[in-house]
């Protein structure tokens, strides 16, 4: 402890009218609590300000899908095996890929993987989508909400402009822009 008296310097106050000059601090008991809590809820006020101001400015205010909010287009990857996928255990429903909680089923018929891909909606044309299928694996048949056994033909139509693009690299993308 010697040892380190020897190398400190003692502290002498500045020299002029300033001196020691004293820090601004809350005297009440009342204010030492009150005004950091207000300070918090203030900084996260502009906080969430600032970051709704960033999700409107995104979102463009115009009502349209955009592709930062939502992509337009899904890409599956290659037809060589997603229609094996569909031989063996028959069409794919992908969940979410429509607005307002809709699947879609995925199918794929004939020889060629690059030809004969179809979309439907993953619920009977005759309901809405509020009676969504499954399908039984390995077959082509599907399961309503009421327990009724269904084709591939008797599922709902996609809307206008939704459906499967075979790219020239073989890739399968799923083109989900609605008309």
């Amino acid at each position: 402890m010697e040892v380190l008296s020897q190398f400190r310097t003692p502290f002498r106050p500045p020299v002029g009218h300033t001196g020691r000059m004293r820090r601004p601090r809350l005297e009440s008991t009342f204010a030492r609590a009150v005004v950091p809590v207000a300070a918090g809820i203030a900084f996260f006020a502009v906080l969430g300000l600032g970051l709704w101001g960033v999700a409107a400015l995104m979102s463009n205010s115009s009502g349209s899908t955009t592709e930062r909010l939502t992509p337009t287009i899904q890409e599956l990857g290659p037809v060589g095996p997603i229609s094996e996928a569909i031989a063996t255990d028959g069409p794919i429903v992908l969940n979410d890929l429509v607005g307002n909680d809709r699947h879609i089923v995925l199918d794929h018929t004939g020889e060629l993987p690059t030809r004969g891909w179809a979309v439907y909606l993953a619920h009977p044309a005759d309901r809405t989508f509020e009676c969504p299928v499954s399908v039984e694996r390995g077959t082509r048949t599907f399961t309503d909400c009421e327990g009724r056994t269904l084709a591939v033909d008797d599922l709902a139509l996609p809307p206008p402009g939704v459906s499967p693009i075979v790219n020239n690299d073989g890739t399968l993308i799923l083109d989900l822009t609605a008309d």
